[in-house]
């Protein structure tokens, strides 16, 4: 019994259109004005709503992996020293699940299609898989 809902909660996850975003980031605001319309996405403000354990392996599964959903860019990656450790996919994914800034920005979902960051060459194919 527990396999078929884990294999049916997987199913519906890439069918999922969902966005992960800072509602207080500029430029995640400015990305979802530009991805608009939006009909049928769930937005997940993640300072307010965690990422779960079991969203992010999921994410990680359409991104391959965990350090591709890491942003290097964060402040905290300085001040912990962590440019100076070497990580591995289980440092990644720790450090995602404890703080939110080290969650590449945006993450957007279009079913079973994951878009990272917020290049222009990124948001270009975001908007164009949306619309």
């Amino acid at each position: 019994m527990r396999f078929r809902f884990l294999c049916c909660e997987n199913q519906s996850f890439t069918r999922m259109k969902k966005i992960y975003h800072l509602s207080t980031c500029d430029t995640c605001q400015r990305i979802l004005e530009e991805l608009q319309p939006l009909n049928g996405f769930q937005l997940q403000d993640i300072k307010l709503e965690s990422i779960t354990e079991e969203q992010l392996d999921q994410m990680r599964k359409l991104a391959g992996s965990y350090e591709a959903l890491f942003s290097k860019r964060a402040r905290l990656y300085r001040q912990k020293g962590l440019h100076e450790k070497r990580l591995s996919e289980t440092d990644f994914k720790n450090h995602i699940l404890e703080h939110y800034t080290f969650l590449k920005r945006p993450v957007i979902q279009v079913e079973d299609q994951l878009f990272i960051g917020n290049s222009k060459k990124v948001v270009a194919a975001a908007k164009e898989a949306i619309h």
